[in-house]
């Protein structure tokens, strides 16, 4: 494949669709995948290549970097381009690898104990940049890889190696926190929803700027049914709900439950046929609004009292890192006096040693 198909409009790749045509298959390596058997890793990585598959980019073009954990491992699975980083440092030198090289589609993976704890600014500063990445967050709620010390997202009183009489930490919320570095782009899945996630790391991907996409993972050895609340096929139906952009918020086994704001405004569950609610009560998602107040609820609900809001939560349009800093180059160069080197080294203050 010649590089004038990898030509960058922006930060995306435009290629011609019609020449090229992958599967998921494409996307595997020949590496044997060491996940223990039933970990929710599988799942989320047939996500990904069902996803670059469909979005068509070339392998070329992406780049696959990781921290530590059992989900860093990733980039050995993938037969695109990768690099396993170290603790706490994916999202610095995904940062790096994406200004350094545009045409690069960068996914990021990190697990909620590598990203959110000695990872933590990276992440928020990566997200306040808006450096155009994909960060895809494994959020089991579980140190695995060391063998299952509680983690930021750990919920209160959960009993770990490291907390035998239960946690006292109150966790991070993943969205919360993302929302709150200024996030444009926030969205979560489940393990087990492979065609939505699929779905979502499209949109992430296509987005502009820094999209964060968290996948609520089972480690099936040290935490597992951390999200049984919301994943048991008995009442998932009633704690879930996925929301699509112009789409009313209606969730439930029978699609009769929805969401209202009460006069507080604060979100509420009502149902639909009752009290004379009908499904234009119900209030229509919006991702692209700008102002977050709405996302910052959704994001925020917890089963049993409300559904687990999955989708994209937020996506919105906003300068990119990127682009500010080609823009802030080009001002640059039509006053500088440096062409080359030589420039550089002989400019400001200089000294002759005899």
């Amino acid at each position: 494949m010649n590089d004038e198909r990898l030509s960058a409009s922006d930060s995306k790749i435009e290629i011609d669709m019609s020449e090229i045509k992958y599967t998921p298959k494409d996307f595997k390596s020949d590496q044997e995948i060491r996940w223990c058997p039933g970990c929710g890793d599988h799942g989320i990585i047939n996500s990904v290549q069902k996803a670059m598959a469909e979005l068509g980019y070339p392998k070329e073009s992406w780049a696959v970097i990781s921290g530590i954990g059992c989900s860093s491992r990733f980039p050995y699975y993938m037969n695109t381009y990768g690099f396993h980083t170290i603790h706490g440092r994916a999202a610095a030198i995904a940062s790096g690898a994406k200004n350094a090289n545009r045409k690069l589609n960068i996914l990021q993976i990190s697990g909620d104990g590598d990203a959110l704890a000695i990872g933590g600014n990276h992440f928020i500063h990566a997200i306040r940049r808006n450096v155009d990445i994909t960060i895809l967050l494994f959020n089991n709620e579980i140190y695995g890889l060391t063998k299952g010390q509680y983690s930021p997202t750990t919920k209160l009183g959960t009993k770990t190696k490291t907390s035998p009489y239960g946690t006292i930490e109150h966790p991070f919320n993943p969205g919360e926190l993302c929302i709150g570095a200024q996030g444009k782009f926030f969205a979560r899945s489940i393990d087990t929803s492979v065609n939505l996630t699929a779905e979502i790391l499209e949109e992430a991907v296509r987005h502009k700027g820094t999209s964060v996409v968290e996948v609520l993972q089972n480690c099936v050895i040290f935490a597992d049914g951390a999200h049984v609340a919301v994943t048991d096929k008995e009442f998932k139906d009633d704690r879930q709900i996925v929301l699509r952009h112009g789409e009313p918020m209606i969730f439930g086994k029978n699609k009769d439950k929805g969401l209202m704001l009460a006069k507080s405004g604060e979100l509420k569950v009502v149902e639909i046929g009752k009290n004379g609610i009908t499904e234009q009560d119900i209030l229509v998602h919006d991702a692209h609004n700008p102002n977050p107040f709405l996302h910052w609820m959704l994001v925020n609900m917890k089963a049993p009292e409300f559904p687990v809001a999955l989708g994209v939560i937020r996506d919105v349009e906003a300068h990119t890192y990127d682009q500010a800093l080609d823009d802030q180059i080009e001002e640059v160069k039509k006053t500088s006096k440096i062409r080359c080197m030589e420039d550089l080294l002989n400019s400001g203050d200089t000294w002759e040693v005899k």
